[in-house]
Protein backbone atom coordinates (compact mmCIF):
# COMPACT_ATOMS: atom_id res chain seq x y z
CA UNK A 1 0.00 0.00 0.00
CA UNK A 2 3.01 2.12 0.04
CA UNK A 3 3.00 2.74 -3.51
CA UNK A 4 -0.50 4.41 -3.06
CA UNK A 5 0.51 6.90 -0.33
CA UNK A 6 3.31 7.60 -3.01
CA UNK A 7 0.87 8.52 -5.42
CA UNK A 8 1.44 5.36 -7.40
CA UNK A 9 -0.46 2.99 -9.17
CA UNK A 10 -0.75 -0.59 -7.77
CA UNK A 11 1.12 -2.83 -9.30
CA UNK A 12 -0.62 -5.00 -12.09
CA UNK A 13 -3.16 -7.00 -11.27
CA UNK A 14 -2.61 -11.26 -10.93
CA UNK A 15 -6.10 -12.02 -10.81
CA UNK A 16 -8.59 -10.88 -12.81
CA UNK A 17 -12.22 -11.27 -10.75
CA UNK A 18 -15.16 -12.68 -12.20
CA UNK A 19 -17.82 -10.28 -13.96
CA UNK A 20 -20.58 -12.85 -12.18
CA UNK A 21 -20.96 -14.85 -9.20
CA UNK A 22 -21.34 -18.90 -8.63
CA UNK A 23 -24.91 -19.89 -8.49
CA UNK A 24 -24.07 -20.84 -4.85
CA UNK A 25 -23.13 -16.62 -3.91
CA UNK A 26 -26.35 -16.15 -6.13
CA UNK A 27 -28.45 -18.42 -3.69
CA UNK A 28 -27.18 -16.81 -0.75
CA UNK A 29 -27.86 -13.33 -1.92
CA UNK A 30 -31.33 -14.42 -3.05
CA UNK A 31 -31.91 -15.93 0.58
CA UNK A 32 -31.12 -12.56 2.12
CA UNK A 33 -34.07 -10.74 3.46
CA UNK A 34 -32.20 -7.39 3.45
CA UNK A 35 -30.20 -5.04 0.70
CA UNK A 36 -27.09 -7.12 -0.15
CA UNK A 37 -24.62 -7.71 -3.11
CA UNK A 38 -21.44 -8.72 -4.61
CA UNK A 39 -18.74 -6.15 -5.80
CA UNK A 40 -15.47 -6.51 -7.51
CA UNK A 41 -12.25 -4.98 -6.73
CA UNK A 42 -12.75 -1.91 -8.77
CA UNK A 43 -16.78 -1.38 -7.17
CA UNK A 44 -18.13 -3.12 -10.13
CA UNK A 45 -21.55 -4.57 -9.16
CA UNK A 46 -21.60 -8.24 -10.21
CA UNK A 47 -24.54 -9.95 -8.60
CA UNK A 48 -27.48 -8.30 -6.36
CA UNK A 49 -31.00 -9.82 -4.66
CA UNK A 50 -34.29 -9.28 -5.00
CA UNK A 51 -34.53 -6.24 -1.68
CA UNK A 52 -31.55 -4.68 -3.22
CA UNK A 53 -33.73 -3.78 -6.13
CA UNK A 54 -36.31 -2.83 -3.85
CA UNK A 55 -33.82 -0.59 -1.97
CA UNK A 56 -30.74 0.77 -4.46
CA UNK A 57 -32.36 0.15 -7.51
CA UNK A 58 -32.44 -2.25 -10.29
CA UNK A 59 -28.69 -3.02 -11.47
CA UNK A 60 -30.43 -5.24 -14.52
CA UNK A 61 -31.94 -1.68 -15.65
CA UNK A 62 -28.82 -0.10 -15.87
CA UNK A 63 -26.17 -0.62 -18.38
CA UNK A 64 -23.17 -2.48 -16.82
CA UNK A 65 -20.45 0.44 -17.03
CA UNK A 66 -22.99 2.49 -15.07
CA UNK A 67 -23.09 -0.65 -12.48
CA UNK A 68 -20.31 0.99 -10.57
CA UNK A 69 -20.26 2.23 -6.90
CA UNK A 70 -17.97 5.47 -7.45
CA UNK A 71 -19.81 6.34 -10.51
CA UNK A 72 -22.87 6.09 -8.47
CA UNK A 73 -21.57 8.19 -5.82
CA UNK A 74 -19.99 10.60 -7.73
CA UNK A 75 -22.75 10.91 -10.28
CA UNK A 76 -24.29 14.83 -9.74
CA UNK A 77 -27.77 13.68 -8.13
CA UNK A 78 -26.26 10.79 -5.50
CA UNK A 79 -26.84 13.83 -3.27
CA UNK A 80 -30.65 13.10 -3.78
CA UNK A 81 -30.97 9.37 -2.61
CA UNK A 82 -27.72 10.24 -0.42
CA UNK A 83 -28.50 12.48 2.35
CA UNK A 84 -24.38 11.73 3.36
CA UNK A 85 -23.12 11.61 -0.17
CA UNK A 86 -19.91 13.50 1.02
CA UNK A 87 -18.96 11.29 3.66
CA UNK A 88 -20.10 7.99 1.03
CA UNK A 89 -17.94 9.22 -1.69
CA UNK A 90 -14.86 9.83 1.02
CA UNK A 91 -15.27 6.35 2.07
CA UNK A 92 -15.83 4.34 -0.65
CA UNK A 93 -12.57 6.39 -2.40
CA UNK A 94 -10.54 5.13 0.61
CA UNK A 95 -12.15 1.30 0.37
CA UNK A 96 -11.64 1.22 -3.16
CA UNK A 97 -7.47 2.34 -2.57
CA UNK A 98 -7.21 -0.72 -0.89
CA UNK A 99 -9.08 -3.19 -2.80
CA UNK A 100 -7.34 -2.12 -5.90
CA UNK A 101 -3.88 -2.45 -3.47
CA UNK A 102 -5.29 -6.06 -2.27
CA UNK A 103 -5.96 -7.24 -5.70
CA UNK A 104 -3.27 -5.32 -7.73
CA UNK A 105 -4.12 -2.86 -10.44
CA UNK A 106 -6.15 -3.39 -13.32
CA UNK A 107 -7.03 -1.70 -16.67
CA UNK A 108 -10.99 -1.41 -15.48
CA UNK A 109 -9.27 0.41 -12.04
CA UNK A 110 -7.27 2.60 -13.92
CA UNK A 111 -9.62 3.33 -16.64
CA UNK A 112 -12.05 4.53 -13.29
CA UNK A 113 -9.80 6.22 -12.20
CA UNK A 114 -8.44 8.35 -15.04
CA UNK A 115 -12.66 8.84 -16.11
CA UNK A 116 -13.59 10.49 -12.68
CA UNK A 117 -10.22 12.55 -12.73
CA UNK A 118 -11.71 14.09 -15.93
CA UNK A 119 -15.85 14.49 -14.91
CA UNK A 120 -15.49 14.76 -11.22
CA UNK A 121 -13.90 18.05 -9.28
CA UNK A 122 -14.63 16.38 -6.21
CA UNK A 123 -13.31 12.79 -6.77
CA UNK A 124 -10.16 14.81 -7.72
CA UNK A 125 -10.35 16.72 -4.53
CA UNK A 126 -10.50 13.12 -2.53
CA UNK A 127 -7.94 11.00 -4.86
CA UNK A 128 -5.62 14.16 -4.24
CA UNK A 129 -6.16 13.29 -0.08
CA UNK A 130 -4.85 9.86 -0.33
CA UNK A 131 -6.96 8.21 2.67
CA UNK A 132 -7.04 4.36 2.99
CA UNK A 133 -9.24 2.91 5.11
CA UNK A 134 -11.12 -0.42 4.73
CA UNK A 135 -14.70 -0.83 4.59
CA UNK A 136 -15.50 -1.82 8.33
CA UNK A 137 -18.80 -1.41 9.17
CA UNK A 138 -20.40 1.93 8.96
CA UNK A 139 -23.66 3.55 9.16
CA UNK A 140 -25.36 4.75 5.58
CA UNK A 141 -28.65 6.47 5.34
CA UNK A 142 -30.69 6.25 2.40
CA UNK A 143 -33.42 8.30 0.95
CA UNK A 144 -36.27 6.87 -1.11
CA UNK A 145 -39.50 7.61 -2.01
CA UNK A 146 -42.72 6.64 -0.12
CA UNK A 147 -40.77 5.06 3.07
CA UNK A 148 -38.81 8.36 3.44
CA UNK A 149 -34.83 8.02 5.65
CA UNK A 150 -33.83 4.51 5.90
CA UNK A 151 -30.89 3.64 7.97
CA UNK A 152 -28.33 0.87 7.45
CA UNK A 153 -25.20 -0.86 9.11
CA UNK A 154 -23.23 -2.15 6.27
CA UNK A 155 -21.32 -5.28 6.68
CA UNK A 156 -18.41 -6.08 4.10
CA UNK A 157 -17.38 -10.13 3.44
CA UNK A 158 -14.46 -11.12 1.12
CA UNK A 159 -16.12 -14.16 -0.67
CA UNK A 160 -12.82 -16.77 -1.27
CA UNK A 161 -11.53 -18.28 -4.17
CA UNK A 162 -13.57 -15.09 -6.23
CA UNK A 163 -10.96 -13.21 -7.20
CA UNK A 164 -11.09 -10.22 -5.01
CA UNK A 165 -15.21 -10.38 -4.82
CA UNK A 166 -16.66 -8.82 -1.82
CA UNK A 167 -20.61 -9.06 -0.96
CA UNK A 168 -21.89 -6.36 1.43
CA UNK A 169 -25.10 -6.84 3.31
CA UNK A 170 -27.53 -3.48 4.31
CA UNK A 171 -28.75 -4.55 7.46
CA UNK A 172 -31.47 -1.83 9.04
CA UNK A 173 -30.55 -0.43 11.72
CA UNK A 174 -34.40 0.25 13.46
CA UNK A 175 -37.89 -1.23 12.97
CA UNK A 176 -38.45 1.98 10.79
CA UNK A 177 -35.98 1.18 8.23
CA UNK A 178 -36.43 -3.11 8.45
CA UNK A 179 -40.39 -1.95 7.97
CA UNK A 180 -39.30 0.59 4.71
CA UNK A 181 -37.47 -2.05 3.03
CA UNK A 182 -40.75 -4.62 3.58
CA UNK A 183 -43.09 -2.03 2.19
CA UNK A 184 -40.19 -1.56 -0.98
CA UNK A 185 -39.71 -4.83 -1.41
CA UNK A 186 -43.93 -5.21 -1.42
CA UNK A 187 -44.42 -2.29 -4.04
CA UNK A 188 -41.72 -4.12 -6.20
CA UNK A 189 -43.75 -7.28 -6.48
CA UNK A 190 -47.14 -5.11 -7.74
Amino acid sequence: MLFLLAHERPPPRRIKPPTEVTPALQRVLDNLHVPAFVKTPAFQIVAWNRAAVAVIGDYAAIPEHGRNMLRRVFHPDAATFLPHADDMRRTCLAAFRVDIARAGASEEAAALVDELMETSEEFRRLWAENELRTHGVRYRRLVRPNVGELVFETSVFSVDDSGGLSMFVLSPVDDASARGVEQLIRELAK
